[in-house]
């Protein structure tokens, strides 16, 4: 029996392109496609609430500074909502995001599962959740003036402004690249081409918008 137990063993780690969990946070940057596929088979899910924790701490920050909230909100009440608030509650919008691209993709013969998509996702967001530390540095920088509106608190200081658009930069590619990542993780999820994917992408969103926009084009209508 314990002969036997160890052949399954070793059938089954031959059986995937096995990776260590520095492999999954390193060859995710050069051979993504290959870090999804084996998330995807093996169901890898280490770190997977923590990230989601993190990613929706990023989204609120993003929301509240894209708000201005810092215009009539304390820095306390931003960070400590953000943190709390968007880490605790922000991975259902993710979730929800998940389950409308099974949904949705079940029309373009996907196959990935909401709980298969919602894993992939936590590990596409990882450039993202690097940019929470670009993020700080620039509210360590500015203050409560990140969050108010982009010309009141850009100064005229030279290391100022540097601190500022390498930030600024940085944070767009990783943002960038959690979208790559997207795109490649849900057509290895889905078992789609790269099209199919980005297709699947904007299904959900134009089932939300369009609704919206007949409605205000009903309104609009109504009025004149």
């Amino acid at each position: 029996m314990e002969t036997k137990y160890t052949e399954d063993q070793f059938e089954e780690f031959e059986k995937y392109d096995a990776l260590s969990d520095q492999d999954i946070f390193t060859k995710i940057w050069t051979e993504p496609r290959r870090v999804f596929k084996f998330i995807n088979d093996t169901r890898y899910e280490k770190y997977l609430y923590f990230f989601m924790f993190l990613a929706g701490v990023t989204s609120a920050f993003q929301r509240s500074s894209s708000k201005n909230m810092g215009d009539h909100s304390s820095l306390f009440l931003i960070v400590f909502g953000c943190v709390i608030l968007g880490g605790a509650l922000g991975w259902i919008s993710y979730y929800i995001y998940a389950a409308l691209l099974s949904w949705s993709g079940k029309w373009l013969n996907g196959v990935g599962n909401t709980s298969s998509i919602f894993r992939m996702m936590a590990y596409a967001m990882i450039p993202s959740i690097l940019s929470l530390f670009f993020l700080f540095l620039q509210i360590a920088v500015y203050g409560v003036d990140y969050f108010t509106d982009f010309a009141g608190y850009l100064k005229k200081d030279m290391f100022i402004n540097v601190v500022f658009w390498i930030s600024f930069i940085i944070e767009n590619l990783l943002s960038l690249a959690t979208l790559i990542f997207m795109v490649i993780g849900l057509s290895e999820v889905q078992k789609f081409s790269i099209g199919k994917a980005i297709a699947n992408l904007l299904l959900p969103i134009a089932f939300i918008l369009v609704p919206i926009l007949v409605i205000v084009l009903i309104a609009f209508l109504v009025k004149v």
